[in-house]
């Protein structure tokens, strides 16, 4: 072990002789969030407010938090009923035939483009149903954005205006570059 000393007495516990300084802090005023809410509560005790009254939203704006929200539930509920019935389609044609999983196989030209999808769909084909359905998938949050940009143009709100354009062409631009 190495030996170290400093020159310093070293001392286990103070001597009855140390004094000790005591530093008085100023009492803080009690956080104004606090008292805020202190004051708040005993208006809604009094009656003052009513809690079930919405402040913060007005009425067409639950409107269009409903179209909104209507939009994306029906969508993706379509787009699950249309990939099912697609894929029990495929079941009922294919469901007997042993999987071959030696070579890769890409999707065919005709499940390439969303028009030829819709085309290939409505002849019956159970492959482009199911491709169908994802596309209604991602057509969903896509006509979200769209109309939100709709309502925002119609309210004249500038920055959503602005914000919902970067991402349609976001969107539009990962959509359409793929083909180019």
């Amino acid at each position: 072990m190495s030996n170290f000393d400093s020159g310093l007495p070293w001392l286990a516990s103070p001597s009855q002789e140390a004094q000790i300084d005591v530093l008085a802090l100023p009492k803080e005023e009690a956080d104004s969030d606090i008292t805020a809410l202190e004051q708040q509560q005993s208006k809604i005790s009094s009656g003052e407010i009513n809690i079930h009254h919405n402040i913060a939203k007005t009425e067409p704006e639950l409107q269009f938090e409903n179209i909104l929200s209507q939009l994306l539930k029906y969508g993706v509920f379509i787009a699950c009923a249309v990939v099912l019935w697609g894929g029990l389609l495929y079941l009922n044609i294919h469901g007997n035939e042993r999987a071959n999983y030696q070579f890769f196989r890409g999707e065919p030209d005709i499940l390439r483009s969303p028009i030829d999808v819709m085309q290939a769909a409505y002849t019956g084909s159970s492959s482009a149903i199911i491709q169908l359905g994802l596309l209604i998938l991602i057509a969903t949050p896509i006509l979200r954005v769209i109309i939100s940009l709709l309502m925002f143009v119609w309210q004249k709100n500038f920055i959503y205006i602005i914000l919902n354009l970067l991402v349609l062409s976001a969107l539009f631009y990962s959509l359409i570059g793929a083909y180019y």
